[in-house]
């Protein structure tokens, strides 16, 4: 146990410098650095107390709108909203504080998909349009965002599962849903993949597009590929039960 102890604490160290040495290049705070540790080793907690000690900074605040997202994922049910929503607030200080700041967009976007299912029918077609907007932003500002394009895609697949006669019904009763195809999620997962091909997460949400499609050579493809990417957060190893399953199934 005490080996295990210091491996531990050697581990947590060497990573302490190493986010130190980068983020004096990038004019990191010490305290985002440590977040930025604790972030890696999936103690999102940790993470977010670290990053609250200097939350007068736009980089902390999407940060931590970042944990609450990846905390909430993994969270008991009566726990999930309770982050969600934390981490729409702390992406709105964000964008507050630089509204050009493209991570804030970003993971405004992810932290609104996610307290959507929360929300009635009017509310949940209004996010819709506010999460296209918030992804659309942090694009233009970074054309490199991978995570931008990859929710970008998960947007266009749900949107594009719904089916003609549904839209209009929508229209009628609560309101018009943005636009989205099939196409437009492919495309934006293959923008996401070129950016970034070691994320699960691309990798994941491009296989259920083609598994939506019916295009199962394709989508066994994908869940392989994701198989394949390092677990980055802890959401991935929920990833990795799911394609087990898929594949199966698929098969």
């Amino acid at each position: 146990m005490r080996i295990r102890s210091l491996l531990i604490i050697l581990t947590i160290g060497l990573l302490l410098v190493n986010a130190i040495c980068v983020s004096a290049l990038g004019q990191t705070s010490e305290s985002i650095a440590r977040g930025d540790v604790y972030f890696g080793l999936m103690r999102y907690r940790d993470a977010i107390a670290w990053y609250k000690l200097d939350s007068t900074k736009a980089e902390a605040q999407w940060k931590i709108a970042r944990a609450y997202v990846c905390y909430g994922d993994n969270a008991v049910p009566a726990e999930k909203e309770y982050n969600f929503r934390n981490a729409v607030r702390a992406a709105n200080k964000c964008i507050e504080l630089e509204e050009t700041n493209a991570n804030g967009h970003t993971w405004l976007a992810a932290a609104l998909g996610n307290t959507a299912m929360y929300e009635g029918s009017k509310t949940k077609v209004r996010l819709c349009t506010q999460i296209k907007k918030e992804l659309n932003r942090a694009i233009a500002l970074n054309p490199k965002d991978d995570i931008a394009y990859s929710i970008l895609g998960s947007f266009y697949r749900e949107i594009g599962n719904i089916s003609w006669l549904e839209k209009q019904l929508a229209m009628t009763f609560i309101g018009k849903i943005p636009d989205g195809t099939y196409e437009d999620s492919e495309k934006a997962f293959a923008k996401a993949i070129a950016l970034n091909p070691t994320i699960m997460r691309h990798w994941y949400e491009q296989g259920l597009l083609y598994k939506y499609w019916n295009k199962n050579e394709q989508a066994i493809a994908s869940f392989n590929k994701a198989k394949a990417c390092p677990v980055f957060v802890s959401s991935d190893n929920k990833r990795l039960a799911a394609i087990e399953v898929y594949l199966k199934n698929l098969q």
